[in-house]
């Protein structure tokens, strides 16, 4: 894909002449457009480079319109403070990002608490305080997954796994899923294919859980902008949970944690066919996450059941981590009882091309709650042939501590990055990079400056003449 707009800017931040610049985007359209020839694209060029020149706000003279326009640079990339790829950098990134999404209007469970989902009570919102139910106990949790990158060009495994991941998020919140909708995105040369395999992955998972499509979008990717076939959106969900929520902020210590098997979702699927070992994708075809949380929902000993979770962010490492921060305790897990829950064939995957599963989504469903009820769980899940056992248990020590085979007992911390489960990421690596303070610092200051400019836009709206 090629993002024509932003290929322009840069080659006019770098001085080149208005000649060179429509030459090299001429190439960009001859290599990615068929049965183009080089007199439409040189029309196509300048029609784009004159729009960047007559947009660049160097030329806005009012101030104000200036500074909505522009915003106010960390000079960190996405790529080098490692955003979304599920490790210290992303989380660090993402608590600022719930710094901004909080309001006034408080969310019964906001972005600030780093959970799976997000939840407002019915009771919340105001055109329904005068309907006559029993809104004080309704919840409504909602839920917004992005596609995974690395399967732009499989798209049925693509919406497969992006809706069964949307609706995870909801069931562990202890919801159950009423709505899915569809964001699809798509670059100007993709196949309209692509979009109806897509859906039809989609509707695979809607179908097989009885949770209905109800709305979605469908757009391309930078309009004119941007050529090429990648393909990128999201799933977003919603669910209904009554009186409470299985939240981290619940957890004690004293609690027992339970997992049950997994066998990965899009990150596996990513990771089997860019290694060349396409048979390993058949493993993820399930919904047995989505079985075990309709049991556990549905039983009599969900009061004793303190919260749950699923095995994604930066694998069993991140979430560990951002469930503790949460949660304020710690947890002593046994590595060996985790790896006996990991899919033969994904776990086989993962150690052939030098992947640590603990560092990567595995699909697996996490269960914190009082010892009095783990073996009922146990034997529940057995019951519709999903594996689950004791992994560990809470303490006050506000550590992650995991004790392995040789009963050597060690502190795990998530890496910058989740572990690298394909060649390109592996050779980019997962270590922090050189000056993350200064990195972190610039970050900030880039929130406070958004943040600045919200209120300042907000006083501007309430009162445009002052």
């Amino acid at each position: 894909m090629s993002d024509l707009e932003g290929l322009t800017r840069r080659l006019i931040k770098k001085g080149y002449s208005k000649e060179k610049i429509v030459k090299r985007l001429i190439q960009e359209y001859l290599d990615f457009k068929d049965n183009i020839d080089e007199n439409t694209a040189r029309t196509y060029a300048r029609a784009i480079l004159d729009e960047c020149i007559k947009s660049d706000i160097k030329r806005v003279t009012d101030s104000f319109v200036k500074g909505l326009l522009d915003f106010n640079r960390a000079n960190v990339t996405v790529g080098k403070q490692g955003v979304g790829c599920r490790g210290a950098g992303d989380f660090f990134v993402h608590k600022l990002i719930a710094e901004l999404s909080e309001t006034e209007k408080k969310a019964y469970l906001s972005p600030k608490s780093l959970d799976d989902a997000g939840a407002i009570q019915l009771l919340d919102v105001t055109p329904f305080k005068n309907q006559n139910f029993d809104k004080e106990n309704l919840i409504i949790v909602s839920k917004m997954e992005g596609i995974h990158s690395r399967l732009s060009d499989f798209p049925f495994i693509c919406g497969f796994h992006v809706t069964r991941a949307a609706l995870r998020d909801l069931y562990v919140k202890g919801s159950k899923p009423i709505s899915i909708m569809v964001d699809a995105h798509l670059g100007d040369d993709a196949d309209v294919g692509k979009l109806f395999d897509f859906m039809a992955g989609v509707s695979a998972i809607s179908e097989l859980t009885n949770v209905p499509i109800t709305a979605g979008s469908t757009l391309r990717i930078g309009g004119d902008m941007v050529i090429g076939n990648r393909f990128v959106g999201g799933i977003s969900a919603v669910g209904l949970a009554s009186e409470r929520l299985l939240a981290r902020k619940n957890i004690k210590v004293g609690d027992k944690i339970l997992m049950t098997e997994g066998a990965g979702g899009g990150t596996i699927a990513t990771t089997a066919i860019y290694s060349g070992n396409h048979e390993v994708v058949r493993e993820t075809l399930n919904i047995k996450f989505l079985e075990a949380c309709e049991v556990i929902l549905s039983s009599n000993y969900i009061d004793e059941i303190r919260a749950m979770c699923d095995v994604t962010n930066g694998g069993l490492r991140g979430d560990l981590y951002e469930i503790n921060y949460e949660a304020g305790c710690g947890v002593v897990i046994y590595e060996e009882n985790i790896r006996e829950l990991v899919n033969p064939n994904v776990l086989n995957l993962l150690e052939k091309v030098g992947v640590d599963y603990l560092g990567v989504s595995l699909d697996a469903l996490l269960i914190y709650c009082s010892e009095d009820i783990t073996e009922k769980i146990i034997t529940d899940l057995q019951k519709i042939n999903v594996k689950g056992s004791e992994i560990g248990f809470v303490d006050d020590s506000k550590q992650i501590s995991m004790i392995f085979k040789d009963k050597e007992k060690k502190d795990i911390l998530p890496r910058f990055r989740e572990s690298a489960y394909t060649k390109i990421k592996q050779t980019i690596g997962e270590d922090s990079p050189e000056y993350i303070s200064e990195m972190e610092k610039n970050i900030e200051q880039s929130a406070l400056e958004a943040l600045r400019k919200r209120k300042k836009i907000i006083d501007y709206v309430k009162n445009p003449m002052d």
